[in-house]
């Protein structure tokens, strides 16, 4: 119509783009989710999460913060309530705020004094590399 021989329809090709230098995701106190999330960038959960975070990045269990399931990030970092199955590639730092259950699989752990730590852990350089593309199954995943 005016003047434009391209015909196609531009509306259907959208793109998201590069993520934003420390973009953060984030489930604030109150909110309650079930089943999967996976994330490119940061996320921070303050509510409560029951299934599995697949995370390219660094996940924050903040103090009022709890997730019954299975994570698979870089890093993260845990100051309140994990239940399960933890892998990281990098750190895993416990917080002396925290209470952990469960298998912990990292390449290096901090744990703060006072923090409740229950846990299985293997460490070193056989931690899993994370693909959030990769399907975790839920009948893996020990409540």
């Amino acid at each position: 119509m005016f003047g434009n021989k391209n015909t196609s329809n531009d509306a259907s090709k959208s793109s998201v783009g590069p993520l934003p230098q420390g973009a953060l995701n984030s489930l604030v106190v109150g909110t309650q989710v079930e089943g999967t999330i996976t994330a490119e960038s940061d996320i921070r959960i303050d509510g409560f999460l029951k299934g599995i975070l697949v995370c390219k990045g660094k996940v924050i269990i903040g103090p009022k913060g709890s997730i019954e399931g299975e994570i698979k990030a870089q890093n993260a970092t845990i100051e309140g309530r994990f239940k399960g199955i933890v892998q990281i590639e990098d750190l895993l730092q416990v917080k002396e705020t925290a209470i952990v259950d469960g298998e912990i699989n990292t390449d290096k752990l901090a744990v703060s004094p006072g923090a409740k730590f229950n846990v299985t852990s293997k460490m070193g350089a056989g931690s899993p590399k994370v693909n959030p593309m990769t399907q975790v199954k839920p009948d893996l995943i020990k409540m």
